[in-house]
């Protein structure tokens, strides 16, 4: 199967088999499996990397600065401020 074929054939649509069956009812593991192989095959194929070159270790990016006043731990530490009226009970 081309790959174009395979990226234009979705999972309900009839298989390109023949068969009059659903894609992935009929050939999808078949097809999945082979890609699968392809794949193993590749990998086995390229170049290891050298014992003695050291890959750099990835760093974190820098972390967005904003300007958030209700994350100030010293003014409020409880996030909120209570509030601490009587509430309005019956109707008038």
């Amino acid at each position: 199967m081309e790959p174009a074929t395979a990226r234009s054939l979705g999972r309900n649509d009839p298989c390109h088999c023949g068969s009059g069956r659903k894609y992935k009812q009929c050939c999808l593991a078949k097809d999945e499996a082979a890609e699968r192989l392809a794949r193993a095959k590749a990998a086995e194929e390229a170049p290891a990397p050298e014992a003695g070159a050291a890959t750099p270790a990835p760093t974190a990016p820098p972390r967005h600065t904003t300007t958030q006043p209700w994350k100030r731990a010293s003014a409020n530490t409880r996030g909120f401020q209570r509030v601490n009226a009587t509430r309005k009970v019956g109707g008038g």
